[in-house]
C-alpha cells in the first residue's frame, strides 16, 4: 500500500529528530480516524527497532523485524482494551494495565536499545489510568518511547497532552485527497470524499464497503419520513441493523444540505418541514445520538426519538 502524501512531512520531521538524537520520550499521534495514524506508527516503530534500517525504513529480515512480525519482540509493548476476569473485553484502559506497564519499563531493554510502548486508543484511558501514566511521562527511563494514539485527543486530560509532543494528522487539501483516491482505484472519488467529510482514508474504506449506497438510502428514508411515507420505527430498525453510527453521520450531512438549500432559496432535497432553527437543533441532536450509541443507552430508542423529531 502506497504511503499517503499527507504523511511525508510528519515522517521527515520525525526522522530528522531521530537523526539528531532529539526524539522526545512521548509522542501523541492524533487526528481524525482514517488518515493512517496507526500505519504511520507501525512504520516508524519497525524502523526504530530494526537492526539494519535504511532511511528510517525497516529491513524486514533482521531478528528484530522477525520478532515484531511474530508479535514477540521483548522491547515492544502495546496497551489496549484488556479482558476482564469474566472474559468480557473492557471498554476502557484501566489503572492496573498502566501499573503493569510501569513495572515493565523499570526493567532494562532486553536488546540494549529502545523500549517502545504503544497506548491505543489513549483516549480510552479512564481517569485513574491517566493519572497513573503521569509519573511515567514525568520520569521516563532512558531510551523509552511512549506512543499514544488518539482519534479524539480532546478526551485526554490536559496533564497528559501537555507532556507529549503532538503529531497531528489533518485532512489534506481536496485536490491531494482526490488524486490519492484515484490512485487507490476509487470510483467517483469526489462523491466518496464528500460522503466522508473530506477524509480520504474513510472515503476509500467506505467506497469499498458499499457505504455510498447506504448514504443514498439514508437520504431516501429521510425524504420518506418528511412526506409521511415512512414510519420512524421502521426506519430506526433498518438503520440499527445496518451501521447506525454511519447512518447518523449521513443523516447529519443531509440535514446540512437541507439547510443550505433553504438558505440559497432552492428546493429542499428532502422536503423537511423543520424551520432553519429546528434543522440546526436536529443536526446537533443527530451528532449527540451518534456519540451516545457508543454508550449504554438503547440504540433503538435513540434513533426512534431522533427520527420522530425529523418527521
Amino acid at each position: 500500500m502506497s504511503t499517503p502524501p499527507w504523511h511525508e512531512e510528519h515522517w521527515r520531521r520525525l526522522q530528522s529528530r531521530l537523526a539528531r538524537g532529539a526524539l522526545p520520550h512521548a509522542l501523541l499521534l492524533c487526528g481524525p480516524a482514517g488518515l493512517g495514524k496507526r500505519a504511520f506508527l507501525q512504520r516508524f516503530v519497525r524502523g526504530l527497532l530494526c537492526e539494519q534500517p535504511r532511511d528510517g525504513e525497516a529491513c524486514g529480515q533482521c531478528r528484530a523485524c522477525m520478532l515484531l512480525d511474530a508479535g514477540t519482540h521483548p522491547d515492544f509493548v502495546t496497551v489496549s482494551y484488556g479482558i476482564r476476569k469474566d472474559g468480557v473485553q473492557r471498554k476502557e484502559i484501566v489503572v492496573e494495565q498502566v501499573r503493569e506497564l510501569s513495572a515493565r519499563l523499570a526493567m532494562a531493554s532486553q536488546f540494549g536499545g529502545w523500549q517502545v510502548v504503544v497506548i491505543d486508543p489513549a483516549d480510552a484511558m479512564n481517569a485513574n489510568a491517566a493519572n497513573a501514566l503521569l509519573k511515567t511521562l514525568e520520569e521516563p527511563s532512558a531510551q523509552t518511547l511512549l506512543l499514544l494514539v488518539a482519534d479524539a485527543s480532546w478526551r485526554l486530560p490536559q496533564t497528559i497532552r501537555s507532556r507529549c509532543q503532538r503529531i497531528e494528522f489533518q485532512l489534506p487539501p481536496r485536490a491531494e485527497a482526490l488524486a490519492w483516491l484515484a490512485v487507490q482505484g476509487v470510483a467517483d472519488p469526489a462523491i466518496a470524499l464528500e460522503a466522508a467529510g473530506g477524509n480520504p482514508g474513510l472515503a476509500r474504506d467506505w467506497a469499498a464497503q458499499g457505504a455510498l449506497a447506504r448514504r443514498q438510502a439514508v437520504r431516501k428514508d429521510m425524504a420518506a419520513l418528511a412526506s409521511g411515507r415512512a414510519e420512524p420505527m421502521e426506519v430506526a430498525r433498518r438503520w440499527l441493523d445496518a451501521e447506525p453510527e454511519q447512518c447518523l453521520w449521513f443523516a447529519s450531512q443531509a440535514a446540512v444540505d437541507e439547510a443550505r438549500a433553504r438558505a440559497a432559496g432552492t428546493s429542499a432535497p428532502l422536503g423537511s418541514h423543520l424551520d432553519a432553527e429546528a434543522l440546526a437543533d436536529w443536526f446537533g441532536a443527530a451528532n449527540r445520538a451518534r456519540d451516545a450509541l457508543r454508550g449504554p443507552l438503547r440504540g433503538d430508542l435513540l434513533l426512534l426519538e431522533l427520527l420522530a423529531l425529523w418527521r
